[in-house]
């Protein structure tokens, strides 16, 4: 393939989560027999001006209105539509989040057939109105995605043209036009030997922030007036205090996987990608767990 043909995987992050993106990129090519036949770019939040534009703005989000910020754990999640204007509308790119590492050949995915269909993710929750498409993992015919224009929409949300959770999970798009993507390329905290792509989507265990103090405000649950727990939560928070308020990360209920994060990270330490300072700077941050520099030296085949 020439440089125009090459297809492209993105992997879209912000500081809090870069370290991940760059274990994620080192991932994608040591498990693929055709790392030369496709290439790796990081969108970083840093380099999207308009997203900074919109700090302490409102925009539209389940129907409230809620403040952006740019130090959210997640905020990185609007550059998932940028790849097809990144590719200049033409040939075929993946968009996965930072926290999603390859346990497969990802070219697999790059080269199948995508039977005319604009796009590829992976469905979640009922068929209908609750079905929500994973966009955290995306296969993409960016020549058939002309209409997606990454800034404009993002500035639709502002104005209460769109609604952030229609816009991520892919409501704005024909539900026909959507290819049903494996789970096994986009597993969420499950790792088997049929797992292509791990995500460690369960922000509260991911492996590389254990016992950290948590730096996210856990999704809230649509409230049931009916239901006990619409009231008695409030009660609680008054009496107790709420317990997200001073939580911490908690370690994955799965060793292996926490075994398979640190493999890389080590190999990415021995082959000059990260280094020292910046495993600590990162624990400085609150970014990376403060044993990751103890836990490197372990189980040196796990990721094998």
């Amino acid at each position: 393939m020439n440089g125009a043909d090459r297809p492209c995987v993105f992997i879209h992050t912000n500081h809090r989560q870069h370290l991940g993106a760059l274990v994620s990129q080192y991932s994608l090519r040591r498990n693929s027999a055709h790392a030369e036949r496709f290439d790796v770019r990081i969108l970083h939040t840093r380099d999207f001006p308009f997203l900074r534009a919109r700090e302490g703005q409102s925009f539209l989000r389940e129907g409230q209105q809620v403040v952006w910020r740019n130090d959210d754990l997640q905020s990185f999640t609007p550059l998932r539509f940028a790849p097809p204007e990144e590719m200049g509308y033409r040939g075929r790119a993946l968009v996965i989040d930072p926290d999603i590492f390859a346990a497969g050949d990802v070219f697999e995915l790059l080269s199948r057939d995508m039977q005319g269909k604009p796009l590829w993710c992976r469905s979640r929750g009922k068929p209908g109105r609750s079905e929500h498409m994973a966009s955290s993992v995306m296969l993409l015919d960016c020549e058939k995605l002309r209409h997606w224009r990454c800034e404009e929409d993002f500035g639709a949300l502002f104005d209460g043209r769109r609604d952030y959770m229609d816009w991520i999970g892919l409501r704005y798009e024909p539900r026909d036009s959507i290819g049903p993507l494996e789970p096994e390329w986009n597993d969420f905290d499950h790792l088997t030997p049929r797992t292509r792509l791990l995500h460690n989507t369960r922000r509260r265990t991911q492996p590389w922030k254990t016992g950290l103090p948590m730096d996210f405000s856990p999704a809230q649950k649509r409230a049931i007036p009916t239901k006990p727990a619409t009231w008695l939560g409030p009660v609680r928070r008054r009496l107790f205090g709420d317990p997200h308020a001073r939580g911490v990360y908690e370690r994955h209920p799965d060793p292996q996987q926490e075994r398979f994060f640190f493999e890389l990270l080590r190999e990415c330490v021995e082959k000059g990608i990260v280094d020292e300072a910046m495993l600590r700077d990162e624990m400085r941050q609150n970014h990376l767990r403060h044993d990751a520099l103890e836990l490197l030296d372990r189980n040196p085949h796990a990721a094998a």
